[in-house]
């Protein structure tokens, strides 16, 4: 028999902490993104992986599907195939016209997202991964070619002269019918002029009290007894025709099903393949698109042997939505346990359970809605004692459960787990609570494994720093407004405010008082201890962030005031430029009027102290350009190493963005360290930065993130309230066709304010009338992607799948 520590061994994770951390509500959410309900099936039992490699792998899996995401994704529905797969092992086995409409539509599709996945993908591993599904498309192109793309048979050869006849017997059938219908003798016998279907014949509905007028024979008897449904005599014959022809059909339809489904069964185990490979890719993309949908980050990954850091930054519990308050959390490699202390309702338990299901999900390969910087170890197991786990059946008391769940957690957690306990000794005498829970802090430290616990025993919080990695934290109570503030305050405990939590919640002010008065007589000053230690912390945080923020101020300032000299000097040599070649051209036209004038002298009078005369001008002029042209050019060279001394002194305070730079990112930009606000992402990496009234696109090694600035934005929500709700389907059944149009005229604009991408619309099958009203009405409307029959199961013919544009 496996005991319960056997089974928290073999998933990895106990599966009473999954269930305790609501592991499950993420799953369902992930399957919900899947398009396949079989991947749907598999996310929603998955359980995280322990080996280091294997979440790595699987997260930059997920990572290169959601950067391919960016680029837009055509989304299409994978039907089930797996109960189809065995059946073609089966000598002699058929496919259904639904079965093999449903196996093309798989494979048609399968492609399409191996396709998509693959243009321009080399690099491993998802390269690898898309490379290794098979080319299964011969099979969905035997498939199409028996069936059409709504899964009707097409008009083949061998169907095209049975349906003939059988349309020339109809007409026949129908004339011979008309002769009693369109009678006047005959027309007043029936109940109704337009004969009825029994077991596949043509029948008349003839009243009861005329029985025996019309010769034939008697089908059926309507339950009032006042109907007789009636084969007439002369039309027997035509009827049995029409049968028999009608077999006919049926069985060359099954022949030609026979031998498409033998040529099928010989691709079975590339079907196979292409069946778990694809749904593994399923599996991934969903992931992906819950990474898209929440904006979440991946966890950086610490390995067994590597550096063991838990790091939470601004961690939000993914289930509590708009709800949730951001959270800091760190330990670093030295310390295996923090004991969190503090008042109730003030987040220590929410703590934990956003500390034990990150590291579910990280492992599962999800991405976390915290910022940049998170980072997680790899946990063999994630153990968790959460909650009251009082027992009336077991006959266990608060206590007694808690202590059952700790004995089985300290059987099996190793140097690599995560111990999540909260309110650790309680449900008992607080002296000897705090003892064993001190004793059981001591066995987890000794054994190395990582520990975050929650109490209200006072004498915890002195353990905290008595012992070596050991840290306490708390959760910060604000004394004015008598609320917590739900931030966790690592190195100091927390007090649990149990009178000011009690007072505000209706506790008469008499018993309050009186509760003070015993407080004060019993306890230490442990309490004024710690708040006095909390305060210093607050204002040496204060400080510390002031003076940050003052250092930054005066650094660009510096920097400002230095690229203002760099530009005045700039701006000088440009000048010296300009002068040095107007002298250039002073030159030139000077050489230009000495050769006239040498010209001239030459055909007059010339002498030798005039030749000598006129070269000794031009000798002194180019050595006076020259002069200038030297002086201009160690200009140049001490702007340009004035311009790298500066480029040295302000990369240590900003270096290029390598992490959370996004939209609205403060940024110095390009060589001249221009300052601008980041707008949006551009094309290959770079990002557009707006410069004053100018927009350029930069590369982000060309950006250097600046301090952010210690105003914090204002940010308004506002939430639209539908009167009618979008649903994942609606029902026109029963609907007359105005009153149906109408209901899905609505239920498209709920859907587009929403955000709901697909729905279903049930419309039935019946005449085909709705069917057609339905889809005529779908294809006029532009928010309409698509629209396409479900799947056999879910309907087939009866029930019209929506696919909205923006969600393909």
């Amino acid at each position: 028999m496996v005991d319960n520590g056997e089974i928290y061994r073999i998933l990895g994770a106990g599966t009473k902490t999954l269930v305790l951390l609501e592991f499950d509500a993420i799953r369902t959410r992930v399957a919900a993104c899947a398009l396949s309900e079989e991947a749907a099936r598999r996310i929603a039992v998955e359980v995280p992986r322990t080996d280091p490699l294997e979440v790595g792998e699987l997260k930059g899996l997920v990572a290169a599907v959601l950067e391919r995401m960016q680029e837009g994704e055509k989304r299409e529905s994978l039907p089930d195939i797996g109960f189809l797969l065995p059946k073609l092992a089966v000598e002699g086995a058929v496919l259904e016209l639904d079965e093999a409409y449903g196996l093309g539509l798989f494979v048609e599709r399968a492609w399409t997202l191996r396709t998509w996945l693959a243009r321009g993908l080399e690099e491993e591993p998802l390269g690898a991964l898309v490379a290794a599904v098979p080319d299964c498309t011969a099979v969905s192109r035997e498939i199409f070619q028996v069936l059409d793309k709504e899964g009707k048979l097409r008009d083949l050869n061998e169907f095209r002269e049975i349906r003939r006849r059988i349309r020339n017997l109809s007409r026949d059938l129908e004339h011979l019918m008309a002769g009693y219908t369109g009678n006047e003798d005959t027309r007043r016998m029936l109940q109704s002029t337009v004969p009825s279907q029994r077991d596949g014949r043509l029948v008349l509905a003839l009243k009861a009290n005329f029985r025996g007028r019309i010769k034939g024979i008697v089908h059926e008897v309507s339950s009032s007894g006042q109907t007789l449904f009636v084969e007439p005599g002369e039309v027997v014959e035509k009827n049995n025709e029409i049968l028999i022809e009608q077999r006919r059909l049926d069985a060359e339809i099954h022949r030609v099903l026979r031998d498409l489904t033998g040529r099928i069964a010989a691709q079975r185990q590339s079907l196979e393949v292409l069946h778990e490979r694809i749904l593994y890719l399923e599996m991934i993309r969903a992931k992906a698109r819950y990474a898209w949908e929440t904006g979440g980050r991946f966890a950086e990954t610490w390995g067994a042997g590597s550096a063991r850091s838990l790091i939470l930054k601004q961690a939000r519990h993914p289930l509590l939505g708009a709800q949730a308050v951001p959270i800091d959390f760190a330990m670093n490699e030295d310390t295996t346990t923090v004991i969190i202390t503090g008042p109730n309702t003030g987040g220590k338990t929410v703590a934990l359970k956003t500390l034990g299901l990150f590291a579910l999900m990280n492992q599962t390969g999800l991405a976390l809605p915290a910022e940049e910087g998170t980072a997680l170890p790899v946990f063999d197991g994630v153990y968790a004692d959460i909650g009251d786990e009082q027992s009336l059946s077991q006959s266990l008391s608060t206590f007694s459960a808690h202590i059952t769940t700790i004995a089985a957690i300290l059987a099996i957690a190793t140097e690599r787990s995560l111990v999540l306990l909260d309110e650790l000794g309680s449900g008992t005498d607080p002296e000897e609570g705090s003892a064993i829970a001190m004793a059981i802090l001591d066995h987890l430290i000794e054994e190395r494994v990582r520990l975050i616990t929650t109490t209200h025993h006072g004498i915890l919080k002195n353990y905290g720093y008595t012992r070596e990695g050991v840290e306490n934290a708390s959760v910060e109570f604000d004394g004015k407004t008598l609320s917590p503030t739900y931030r966790i305050v690592m190195g100091l405990p927390g007090e649990s405010h149990a009178v000011d939590i009690a007072g505000r919640n209706g506790l008469p002010l008499g018993i309050i008082e009186r509760a003070r008065t015993y407080l004060a007589e019993e306890r230490s000053d442990v309490s004024a201890l710690i708040a006095g230690l909390k305060k210093k912390h607050q204002d040496l945080d204060a400080a510390t962030e002031q003076g940050r923020l003052e250092t930054a101020r005066l650094r660009e300032a510096q920097r400002q005031a230095d690229l203002r000299e760099l530009r005045l000097r700039q701006q000088e040599a440009n000048l010296k430029a300009g002068s040095t070649g107007n002298l250039r051209l002073l030159l030139t036209e000077s050489r230009k009027t000495l050769e006239n004038l040498v010209r001239e002298l030459r055909e007059e009078e010339i002498t030798r102290e005039k030749t000598l005369k006129v070269k000794e001008f031009l000798h002194t002029l180019e050595e006076t350009v020259r002069a200038e042209e030297s002086s201009l050019e160690a200009e140049n060279l001490a702007l340009l190493e004035e311009r790298r001394r500066l480029d040295r002194v302000y990369a240590a305070a900003f270096t290029p963005a390598k992490g959370p730079i996004g939209p609205g990112s403060e940024v110095l930009a390009g060589e001249y360290k221009r300052r601008g606000t980041v707008i949006r992402a551009g094309k290959k990496g770079a990002w557009i930065v707006e410069l004053g009234s100018l927009k350029m696109s930069f590369a982000e090694d060309q950006l250097y993130l600046l301090p952010p600035s210690a105003v914090e934005p204002l940010i308004a929500t506002a939430d639209l309230v539908v009167d009618n709700p979008a649903r994942l389907e609606i029902n026109l059944r029963g609907m007359r066709m105005e009153e149906a149009l109408e209901t899905l005229r609505h239920q498209l604009d709920a859907a587009v304010l929403s955000g709901l991408g697909e729905f279903s619309v049930v419309h039935g099958k019946g005449d085909g009338i709705l069917q057609r009203g339905v889809h005529e009405f779908l294809k006029g409307q532009p928010q309409v992607a698509d629209y396409y029959f479900s799947r056999p199961e879910l309907g087939g013919f009866g029930r019209t799948e929506v696919v909205l544009k923006g969600f393909m």
